[in-house]
């Protein structure tokens, strides 16, 4: 697998700064492919145009979102990537009562397969539904596949991380199913059903088999949730009879959190697959490893159509200050020429982009650098 890992933007983008350390191997030697996938899952129907180019979908998102969007645009150009770009908004609409994605956005994604997206704010406590929750549950992209892998240059207080976690995206805690019993009460519902769990165990297993990882472990809490928690992994003791060349087990959400942060390193062998929450949780702490979240790919699976994205939030504090560092959305964007079979265009980008962190002269400044994003972006297209 490619050894994509983005770096963070400032504040509210990153859970700790780094430095980039000089370092004499070039972290492109370590190279690896995110969006691996089993044939049978997921398999991109794109067509080129009559142009030779693929169209993709583009969701700029808020704050930060179109300038990090435009240094994609600009790099892809200067690499030749035979991409064309259709932005679409996604303001949110009310359709029946319910927050939705406008119909031309979901027609375009639809239409081409596949989907950028930068980040999308979700107001706290009050609004409309998270978009990137309707995303989800609009094109049923069932698995978030996020990869957390120690890259060489980059120095965190914990090396050689290479941790693989899919998170079932559709259900879960975040079914969106809550209501007031009486004043001052509010439950919300746990949705687990054995299709949903059924489809990203299964990919889960596929995944780690095509990357040659032995071990499929699921995190789970079935000792208190007995029912929910406890169906989702009976179900992948079901699924892990038709892999009898994948190792299976299972761990208590609380211990794997315990274990991953005193140490890593004993988890590299496998994938883990996790309901909703857990893996939300879990995967953020794990990018906290390889210092924040912006140092992940993020691809969201489904059988029709996935959506890769920045997985750091909007930043509205520095928007349009020519602050931010695109290396998220870049390397989100990497995976998606992968997930599309662009393998050649995708290992020139990510080289320029490890060449120009390794060199530590263009750096934004949650990097320690004093670069703007444009100039970080100009710096990666010399390169190609």
């Amino acid at each position: 697998m490619i050894a994509a890992r983005t770096f963070v933007t400032p504040a509210r983008q990153c859970l700790r700064t780094a430095r980039v350390a000089q370092s004499a191997v070039s972290p492109f030697s370590q190279i690896r492919g995110y969006a691996t996938t089993d044939d049978r899952v997921a398999k991109f129907k794109g067509q080129k145009g009559s142009d030779g180019k693929y169209t993709v979908t583009l969701i700029e998102g808020d704050g930060i979102g179109p300038e990090i969007s435009q240094s994609v645009k600009d790099i892809f150009e200067a690499a030749k990537a035979p991409i064309k770009w259709e932005s679409v908004d996604v303001t949110p609409i009310l359709k029946d009562g319910k927050t939705a994605i406008p119909d031309e956005a979901i027609e375009s994604v639809k239409r081409n397969y596949v989907a950028l997206k930068g980040p999308l704010a979700t107001p706290v406590g009050k609004g409309h539904v998270s978009l990137n929750l309707t995303l989800r549950r609009t094109f049923n992209l069932f698995a978030n596949l996020r990869p957390c892998r120690s890259i060489a240059g980059y120095k965190t207080p914990y090396d050689g991380v290479d941790t693989v976690l899919i998170r079932e995206n559709t259900e879960g805690e975040y079914s969106g199913i809550e209501h007031v019993v009486v004043d001052g009460v509010v439950q919300s519902i746990k949705l687990i059903t054995r299709e949903a769990s059924e489809r990203v165990l299964r990919f889960a297993f596929q995944y780690a088999r095509s990357i040659n990882k032995k071990k499929v472990r699921v995190v789970h809490k079935a000792t208190i949730m007995k029912m929910s928690d406890g169906l989702f992994l009976n179900t992948a003791r079901e699924i892990a009879k038709e892999f009898p060349d994948i190792e299976f087990d299972a761990e208590l959400l609380d211990n794997s959190c315990l274990k991953i942060v005193t140490d890593p390193t004993p988890y590299n062998d496998k994938v883990l697959v996790m309901p909703n929450l857990y893996g939300d949780i879990l995967s953020d702490m794990c990018a906290g490893l390889i210092g924040g979240l912006g140092l992940t790919p993020s691809g969201n699976i489904g059988d029709e159509c996935s959506i890769f994205e920045a997985v750091h939030g909007s930043a509205p504090d520095i928007a349009g200050k020519g602050l931010a560092n695109p290396t998220a959305l870049l390397l989100s964007s990497i995976m998606m020429l992968q997930h599309m079979g662009l393998n050649q265009h995708a290992g020139n980008i990510q080289k320029a982009i490890f060449d120009t962190l390794s060199e530590g002269k263009t750096l934004t400044g949650d990097l320690g650098g004093k670069a703007k994003t444009h100039e970080y972006a100009e710096a990666i297209m010399k390169r190609l």
